[in-house]
């Protein structure tokens, strides 16, 4: 596989009618009296309705950058852009889920997924049909009276999920959302995932430290370099989907990320090993 060939491929359909863009984006942290450089010169052009994996070990900063493209911590230099527009905050057409559900525990699925077009004051009718639209689609209707304490880690994340639907956001932001799932349940809700993506045609950031979840559910993979996170590796998965992970090609692709993943882990040992001798 041509990986170079690849990367400019992906910069090269990224940079037509991006969706959101990512100019030369840093973030810098105070931490213990020191600075600490998270992301530096992030360079990113993401297509209306792309499906982008953003991969790396901790400390990469994939969540840094996630959450400066949701608005949620804005980068200490460069710029971040959603139709020509600069983020400065969170703004409606950016939904994020996170790992950790976020629901209301005192509120019933039904109201979890109406609250925030409850909040902004959409017709009851309206709020109704959304709703029992995405209790559909979420296979969610015969839990709709129960509340959060009641339901499965896998159900209480088609929750948020649908919550996030709601609003017909047209930017999904997903920060690890499977990433405390068994691995049945895991696989169920990114088939799941991508269903709904193919129907409804979202552009999609998603953190993940999952190489196989990366390449299975991709259009894209960005490959992030261990502190200060970069653009390591910028690919094309040119699998076609659906995509099987005993299959020759995803295996292949599978160890070539393993090997550029494990390089930026070893790193991040040999920083871990520094600063203890430092102390």
């Amino acid at each position: 596989m041509n990986t170079s060939t690849n990367a400019s491929t992906a910069a090269s359909t990224a940079a037509h009618a991006a969706h959101i863009r990512v100019n030369g984006v840093g973030k810098v942290f105070a931490s213990e009296g020191r600075q600490v450089v998270a992301l530096q010169d992030i360079d990113l052009a993401i297509p209306h309705g792309q499906f982008v994996c953003l991969l790396g070990p901790s400390g990469c900063g994939k969540s840094t950058l996630l959450n400066a493209v949701a608005g949620f911590s804005l980068p200490s230099s460069g710029r971040i852009l959603v139709d020509g527009r600069e983020v400065t905050g969170p703004g409606p057409e950016r939904g994020m889920v996170f790992q950790e559900y976020a629901l209301f525990p005192w509120m019933t699925v039904e109201k979890n997924i109406a609250f925030g077009l409850e909040i902004k004051r959409r017709p009851k009718a309206e709020i109704d049909a959304i709703v029992e639209r995405l209790l559909k689609m979420l296979s969610l209707s015969d839990f709709r009276a129960r509340y959060p304490k009641d339901l499965s880690g896998g159900m209480r994340q088609r929750v948020a999920i649908a919550r996030v639907l709601a609003l017909d956001s047209p930017i999904m932001l997903m920060d690890e959302p499977f990433g405390a799932l068994d691995a049945l349940t895991r696989r169920n809700l990114q088939d799941e995932l991508l269903r709904i993506w193919s129907e409804l045609q979202k552009t999609i950031i998603f953190v993940t430290h999952s190489i196989e979840e990366a390449i299975y559910l991709a259009d894209r993979i960005v490959v992030m370099t261990y502190r200060p996170g970069t653009v390591k590796r910028d690919m094309l998965v040119e699998i076609p989907r659906l995509r099987d992970p005993a299959a020759p090609d995803f295996n292949e692709l599978k160890r070539e990320l393993g090997h550029l993943v494990m390089e930026e882990q070893q790193r991040h040992h040999s920083d871990e090993l520094r600063m203890a001798a430092v102390d």
